[in-house]
């Protein structure tokens, strides 16, 4: 028996593709954290075991749902990726065999259009499939792992990974993670500076564009390559600023969003205030 995980939060764009590519799986769970844009309605026309919770952090969120699981294997998938046939094929032979306990599926992922071979993104191995009694997520705030007891495989078939669609993602992704990772290196006591944040994401451009060869994958591999940088910039920019808070009347342990000039008053931690850098149009 094959269980799928995935959880959600305002996916309507994606959710439905995603849920019908493994529709023929035994049971499908969606825990969701708050979605406001018809998610869950959408999740329902594919499985009952729908559910509703608060938000912990990724680990936390996909360990409540691997623990709601009862499926001997867990299929667990994020609301932009898809299994194609070919990949359902692979899956349902390697369930057959007894020798491995968990396996790494190489992830292919798109960057506005282009489905990206290049700077760092391919081949993305993640582990996914896993049996249920071998396996349990880290409790990490954001880049959660799945740790598995046991010898692990690899698959052939890529799973399909809409990362970015637009610049509007890009922007809402590269926000939200420069500052749950910004959060999770002050935690650990990782400190910062300007001149810190500036050389991060120096070093990060050279590494997708020119040492991982983003440059090959052409227009969209210099955004990506940009994108990145910036997402390092700004995850050492804000841990910066977390530092500073330690001594203000700020809340111990959460992240102002950083503002430059042109941006508007910030909202909610973990979602986008969305910000517009000055060649994007208004």
């Amino acid at each position: 028996m094959l269980s799928v995980i995935i959880i959600t939060k305002n996916e309507a764009e994606h959710i439905s593709r995603c849920l019908a590519s493994v529709s023929w799986a035994d049971e499908i769970i969606v825990l969701d954290s708050g979605s406001v844009d018809g998610t869950v309605d959408l999740c329902k026309a594919y499985t009952d075991k729908v559910f509703m919770t608060d938000w912990p952090g990724f680990g936390k969120q996909k360990q409540r749902a691997l623990d709601k699981a009862q499926g001997d294997w867990v299929l667990s998938i994020d609301a932009d990726e898809v299994v194609t046939s070919e990949l359902r094929m692979e899956i349902e032979k390697a369930l057959q065999q007894e020798r491995y306990q968990g396996y790494e599926i190489p992830r292919l992922s798109s960057y506005c259009g282009r489905q990206m071979r290049h700077g760092g993104w391919w081949p993305d191995y993640v582990l996914r499939l896993f049996r249920r009694d071998c396996a349990q997520f880290t409790d990490s705030v954001v880049h959660e792992r799945i740790i598995v007891q046991g010898q692990i495989s690899q698959l052939i078939t890529p799973l399909l990974h809409d990362a970015f669609v637009n610049l509007d993602e890009v922007l809402h992704k590269v926000n939200s993670y420069s500052a749950l990772g910004a959060e999770m290196l002050y935690q650990r006591g990782v400190r910062s500076s300007l001149a810190k944040a500036i050389l991060k994401g120096l070093w990060t451009f050279i590494r997708t564009y020119w040492i991982k060869a983003g440059i090959l994958d052409g227009r969209q591999g210099l955004m990506l390559s940009i994108s990145n940088a910036e997402g390092a910039y700004y995850k050492y920019l804000k841990l910066w600023e977390l530092q500073s808070q330690q001594s203000s009347a700020s809340t111990p342990g959460r992240l102002r969003h950083f503002r430059h000039p042109w941006q508007s008053v910030a909202s909610v931690p973990y979602r986008l205030r969305h910000f517009r850098h000055p060649w994007q149009s208004k």
